[in-house]
């Protein structure tokens, strides 16, 4: 046996590549694009480690061109649930006793294979599934998922060497267990990224995992689990099992050895599943750990002497990357009516440029947004935004889901704080402005941190050292993730740990230790050396 102390490399952020025209990446990339237009990929459950085929089917298609079906994927039942628990039991029992450095090395060479042969493979996979423009599936399933497996390994070292000290005579340690049972990892749709560390975070920790990937983003979220087999993640450890969460959400979540839920995803459904833990609390052998980050309504403040082409761009960038579907996007902005004019002038020249379509044209920055219940969401609020005496669509507004689920980059001026587009989660590619008077500054960020539910990411503008200390102060509730003359999109692992908290989540930090440190269950063990050999003490002389 090995005595050595092992540390794992320290990890460093993936760079973006760019793509550029005639890039070695883009070549690849082009050619793995057209490599799954040309097929139709038929996915399984993976229950340890073995393909179920239930026959029970669902449809992927691209949102931008939701006639073509790039993946057909077998749907999981309860009794597949069951299956898969059981599987997942007979898997801790190795798993639990791998070597911290053991379990590591498969996920940093998970990392290693992401960076290279699969990263066409995930790229293209988010592309096509989630409507994403090569950049934004670039930072995703490449560089954040990367970054997440190396980081976390490294995280996991750093937690297991925190250790309590010893008095004479004393040796004190501190053991981070797997917590007792399984874990449930529930994933969204709109960063493959997090899809991959839903699961990832709890197994590298010794917990074995049952995972329900978003139905929107089934053919990405396979190909994670391709990867991590080829990682060499043994059979068990993560149970793949898609499905309808009307159909299997009892199955997962009130079995007596469910020992905690890895949740990202809205507001509401997360409520809905911490209600349901408490209604079963009696039947779990332990208290279940719940962490999640929901929804956001996230907002960027604009003072009166903040640099106007600064803030154009950040709000080009922080509302309509992505369509919106960011948990972290710019949706909410209070301009000062001073500098509003030069920033009015910039935003809606630089939006004039904006090309919508299908990602895998290169020249697009917006594609479609994920399916036809979002696009009626959304597309909702926009005709009553149209409607209302209280706001003015200076840009955008039209919609169109004949071949796909397009909605224009839109932007809506309000003279109503509270208008609902100014409250309301829309996920999608509208900005709603209010502008306040230099007078109001402070009574305007109180509006701000108080008229959203949410608590997730915000952003402020200014080069007044005074203005941006009164605003981090005023804000200090409002966001968990708070930018100063940034986008409220786009933190980093290891840099800007992510989360928030009010109707936001739990706020656990993904990407540091805290998020890790979560699925362990601690355990201090007292050595004594040389223990008292009679009761009495001193004192009773």
């Amino acid at each position: 046996m090995n005595e050595a102390f092992y540390s794992v490399p320290k990890p460093q952020n993936e760079p973006v590549l760019n793509y550029s025209p005639g890039s070695t990446e883009r070549k690849e990339l082009e050619s793995q694009l057209k490599s799954f237009r040309n097929q139709t990929v038929e996915i399984p459950l993976i229950i340890g480690g073995k393909e179920i085929f239930t026959g029970n089917m669902s449809s992927t298609e691209e949102p931008h061109y939701h006639k073509h079906t790039i993946a057909n994927s077998h749907q999981a039942t309860e009794a597949d649930i069951g299956q898969a628990i059981l599987e997942a039991q007979k898997a801790k029992k190795d798993w639990e006793h791998f070597s911290w450095q053991d379990r590591a090395a498969i996920f940093l060479k998970a990392a290693e294979l992401l960076a290279t042969r699969y990263r066409p493979i995930l790229n293209a996979a988010t592309m096509l599934n989630q409507s994403k423009t090569c950049h934004q599936a670039e930072i995703d399933s490449a560089c954040e998922l990367i970054d997440f497996f190396r980081f976390n390994a490294y995280f996991m070292e750093q937690i297991y060497k925190d250790q309590p000290s010893s008095s004479q005579g004393v040796w004190n340690r501190s053991e981070y267990r797997p917590l007792e049972g399984h874990i449930v990892a529930i994933s969204p749709f709109n960063f493959t990224s997090i899809s991959g560390n839903l699961p990832t975070a709890p197994a590298m920790m010794g917990n074995t995992v049952l995972w329900k990937p978003s139905g929107n983003s089934l053919f990405s979220s396979y190909w994670i689990m391709k990867l991590l087999e080829e990682a060499g993640l043994p059979p068990g450890v993560i149970n793949f099992v898609p499905g309808p969460s009307s159909k299997i959400s009892n199955a997962l979540l009130n079995h007596q050895d469910m020992s905690g839920i890895h949740f990202t995803g809205s507001t509401s459904v997360f409520r809905k599943m911490w209600q349901g833990v408490g209604e079963n609390i009696a039947n779990y052998k332990s208290y279940p750990r719940i962490v999640g980050e929901t929804g956001g309504k996230d907002f960027v403040f604009v003072h009166s002497d903040a640099d106007h082409r600064a803030v154009a761009t950040a709000l080009l960038r922080g509302a309509f990357e992505y369509q919106g579907q960011k948990c972290s996007a710019a949706s909410r902005a209070y301009i000062s009516e001073t500098i509003w004019p030069k920033i009015e002038t910039d935003f809606l020249s630089q939006l004039s440029e904006v090309k919508m379509g299908d990602p895998t044209d290169f020249s697009v920055f917006v594609g479609a947004v994920i399916d036809e219940k979002s696009f009626d969401k959304i597309s909702g609020y926009i005709e009553r935004a149209k409607k209302s005496d209280s706001c003015k669509i200076i840009a955008g507004g039209k919609c169109n889901k004949s071949e796909g689920y397009f909605i224009e980059p839109t932007v809506i001026v309000t003279t109503d704080p509270n208008y609902e587009t100014m409250k309301d989660e829309l996920f999608g590619p509208v900005l709603t402005i209010y502008i306040y008077k230099d007078t109001a500054f402070e009574e305007t960020l109180a509006i701000c941190d108080s008229t959203s539910e949410y608590a997730l990411t915000g952003a402020f503008f200014s080069r007044d050292r005074k203005a941006i200390v009164t605003a981090t102060e005023k804000l200090r509730n409002a966001a968990g993730n708070f930018y100063i003359n940034d986008k409220p999109t786009g933190a980093v692992v290891g840099q800007q740990p992510f989360g928030g908290a009010r109707g936001s989540g739990t706020n656990d930090k993904a990407g540091s230790l805290l998020n890790l440190i979560r699925w362990t269950s601690p355990r201090t063990i007292k050595e004594t050396f040389v223990p008292p050999r009679n009761y009495r003490y001193p004192y009773l002389s």
